[in-house]
């Protein structure tokens, strides 16, 4: 297939961003034949929005991605993925808040959208690889393909690969894996391209640019707040405290925005969707020692089964730093027992765990419980 005399033939998914402009421009200037992609995945004004459309779906970051490719000589395609995209994630998206947990639609769009996608276009388009501007490295080792951390820790973005399959990371490049952000901006400037430069970056979902997830569940289903309003907030053993709007509008871990005043400040600490019921509680509730991470996609090994506990430093959320704990598989899930009690688990959002920079594999949170750490200590515990 790699006729050309190049390093190979690479698909490179571009949204018009800084990131994945720039490892398109390096593996251009490496050798390899670039053939750039924007992959359209929601139509804002679809949604009964207010704001204006932003980040990779807009037309200007289109627009932008397509003239990098002008400029450097490389073709550039636009696919249009909003119904299989709307179909699983978004459909995922709004189910989940309605069985009262709190998903993470990124990453369940890397894990079976974007690659997928990418993936099928690649073997149209005769290429042998496919590159992001994710800040994560992937190496073959043992037989497995391992994601690791980015080099910039203040940007590293393994957390959101953990579910891509061991078939999908031996075609993937990641050429921002070993740069820092600074560097990545220098490229740019080094190259001319300033726009690149002073464009903001977006954070968002891609779907609710106005970070209104609430609205936005309210426009999907149709009668929802006539559904759901007028549950109670309550504490633990069953004491009612008032009355909320909703139990889909809160999350775990929740403090602002209750409408309620207790005389301390309270915390959403559970979500009980069957009653219509949100639990109130002091910090400290918040805590728990123990979670069970279930639909996994194991990573620097096919399984844990029968290695015992295996210690890790687990993420339970994007932003979260990690903690020390045991894994345990146990059947088709992975029991978590921290090292000291960690706050806010929250049902529907992805635990990954690692091993050094590596990530051991991830899942979906399912539960948590308060429970005794395994008597192992974590100095003689060994992967």
């Amino acid at each position: 297939m790699n006729t050309s005399g190049t390093k190979g033939r690479v698909l490179v998914a571009m949204s018009g961003g800084i990131d994945s402009s720039v490892a398109a421009v390096l593996l251009h200037e490496q050798g390899y034949e670039v053939v750039g992609m924007t992959m359209k995945t929601w139509d804002y004004a679809s949604a009964g929005g207010s704001k204006k459309e932003t980040g990779c779906c807009s037309l200007d970051s289109i627009n932008d991605a397509r003239q990098i490719a002008v400029e450097l000589g490389f073709p550039h395609y636009i696919i249009d993925i909003r119904d299989e995209f709307g179909d699983f994630v978004i459909d995922n998206f709004t189910e989940e808040y309605l069985a009262g947990r709190t998903p993470n639609p990124c990453v369940l769009c890397n894990t079976h959208i974007k690659w997928d996608a990418l993936l099928r276009r690649a073997d149209q388009l005769g290429c042998q690889f496919i590159a992001t501007g994710h800040y994560a490295n992937v190496r073959h080792e043992n037989g497995r393909y391992v994601v690791s951390k980015g080099l910039d820790e203040n940007k590293d973005q393994s957390y959101a690969l953990w579910g891509v399959s061991q078939e999908s990371l031996a075609r993937t490049l990641f050429p921002l894996g070993g740069m820092r952000k600074t560097e990545i901006y220098e490229e740019a400037r080094r190259r001319g391209f300033t726009e690149l430069v002073n464009k903001p970056e977006s954070y968002e979902i891609c779907f609710i640019p106005d970070n209104d997830y609430r609205g936005f569940l309210r426009r999907r289903v149709e009668g929802l707040e006539e559904r759901v309003a007028g549950g109670e907030f309550i504490m633990r053993d069953g004491t009612v405290l008032g009355h909320h709007e909703g139990y889909p509008f809160y999350t775990i871990g929740q403090r602002k925005g209750l409408g309620i005043a207790l005389g301390f400040p309270a915390y959403v600490t559970e979500i009980r969707p069957e009653t219509n019921q949100v639990v109130l509680g002091n910090f400290d509730e918040l805590a728990s020692t123990t979670t069970y991470v279930g639909k996994l996609n194991m990573g620097k090994f096919a399984s844990l089964e029968g290695r015992g506990l295996v210690p890790s430093v687990t993420k339970i959320r994007y932003n979260h730093n990690g903690s020390p704990a045991f894994l345990e598989q146990v059947g088709d899930k992975i029991r978590v027992y921290f090292e000291e009690a960690v706050h806010a688990i929250t049902p529907g959002q992805a635990a990954v765990f690692y091993d050094g920079n590596d990530v051991l594999g991830g899942g979906w949170i399912e539960r948590h419980t308060i429970a005794e750490v395994p008597e192992r200590t974590f100095s003689t515990a060994t992967v």
